[in-house]
């Protein structure tokens, strides 16, 4: 009990030191992500850098000593911590030497090399770039700036507690990414110690699910790989501190797929006019399919980053638009004679799709000579939409061979 009183102090310290550059991002609500739940938007993908990420590490570096800030820092991360290091080490004139893994979005990486940083890209994921920094700290003596399992970089995270009381004081239950846990235990610490009855969800990507593991196990699990586009919190091992805080003070945790991710990326944007990356939609990713189990509560989701490549934004919004019926595909086995597409492309427009790619092939060995494919690939509202079509093309008398949505 100690370690949480002398946290919750360090959180109201912290709240102070940010004062100065953090925002206090918005808390929105939201009319569409929960039939069920009154749901708000704490948007920390607004953030300056992008992420939560700069609480935990400008108040962390606050504390360096003169001789501390001398040597200068060492960081590892998927992006996010690192941009949160940068920036804090330029304000404050330290040198700050950032591992990042390779595979991070290049956005990321120019955006952290921007700030002043040396960056070094190390093959692998975020446990890889983590060796690589202990082993540059323990050849030059500089400081270590944990991206999660480090009290004063768990109390800037759990600043936005604080603010989510001061914002919305009757809330029922937080609903918070996991990586390596510095962001949820620090959440989970500070509300739980200040209002006890709000819950405290955690959300894991199921390829990326070593907190989630780990509770089950009740013991620190390591995963063998982790693989999933929500790059930020893609940690095959959670932090020693941040399994404990979890263990206590986290109500339960919950894995979401990804195209339930993409889902709540592509929501968010349409609905919400917010752009978040992967690791910030899993909060959203929960609520929208049913996973809290909660009615008639004010539910707080922390969207806790926006650093997405536009690259990998656009196929995560056509893997959304699959999984939700919206973009569809069709191969259908006709005749090679004219007017064959017209009349199928006549009955798609009846129905109100919009065709958006049409490919000929004439048939292959082991069918008629007279056989072709038509692959279609078109704009649908939902599934059901795309099953109309679907029946009234074979109420047609044409043979549906396959269907991709």
């Amino acid at each position: 009990m100690k370690l949480e009183k002398a946290l919750l102090e360090k959180v109201y310290e912290a709240r102070n030191v940010l004062s100065k550059i953090a925002r206090k991002t918005n808390l929105v609500e939201s009319k569409s992500l929960s039939k069920k739940n009154k749901v708000f938007l704490k948007s920390e993908n607004l953030q300056l850098t992008g992420s939560f990420k700069l609480r935990g590490a400008y108040y962390k570096i606050s504390k360096l000593s003169p001789e501390e800030k001398e040597k200068g820092v060492i960081a590892c991360s998927a992006g996010n911590h690192a941009q949160g290091v940068a920036l804090a080490s330029k304000a404050n004139n330290i040198k700050a030497t950032i591992f990042i893994p390779a595979t991070a979005p290049i956005s990321k990486v120019e955006a952290t090399r921007s700030y002043g940083a040396d960056i070094q890209l190390i093959d692998g994921v975020y446990d890889d770039a983590y060796q690589a920094a202990i082993k540059f700290q323990q050849k030059t003596n500089g400081i270590f700036i944990h991206p999660f399992d480090d009290i004063d970089v768990i109390a800037g995270q759990g600043t936005i507690a604080l603010e989510i009381l001061d914002q919305l004081s009757d809330v029922d239950a937080i609903v918070v990414p996991i990586g390596g846990g510095g962001l949820i235990s620090g959440i989970a610490a500070t509300i739980k110690q200040i209002k006890p009855t709000c819950k405290v969800y955690g959300v894991q990507a199921q390829k990326a699910d070593s907190m989630y593991e780990s509770r089950k196990e009740h013991q620190r699990v390591e995963l063998k790989s982790v693989n999933t586009f929500a790059d930020g919190t893609a940690v095959k091992l959670p932090g020693e501190l941040t399994f404990d805080l979890c263990e206590k003070y986290v109500d339960d945790i919950i894995t979401v797929s990804e195209d339930e991710i993409a889902s709540a990326v592509l929501d968010l944007i349409e609905r919400e006019k917010m752009i978040s990356e992967g690791s910030g939609a899993l909060s959203v990713a929960a609520v929208m399919f049913d996973k809290i189990p909660l009615e008639n509560k004010n539910i707080a989701c922390i969207v806790s980053g926006g650093n997405i490549d536009v690259n990998i934004l656009s196929r995560v919004i056509n893997r959304a638009l699959l999984k939700n019926g919206r973009l569809s595909n069709l191969t259908i086995e006709l005749l090679d004679k004219p007017g064959q597409l017209r009349d199928v492309s006549s009955i798609i427009a009846h129905y109100g799709a919009n065709v958006i790619r049409v490919r000929h092939n004439q048939g292959g060995e082991g069918t008629d000579i007279n056989d072709c494919y038509l692959k279609i690939s078109m704009e649908t509202r939902d599934f059901e939409h795309f099953n109309q079509i679907k029946h009234a093309l074979i109420d047609a008398g044409y043979r549906i061979l396959s269907t991709v949505q």
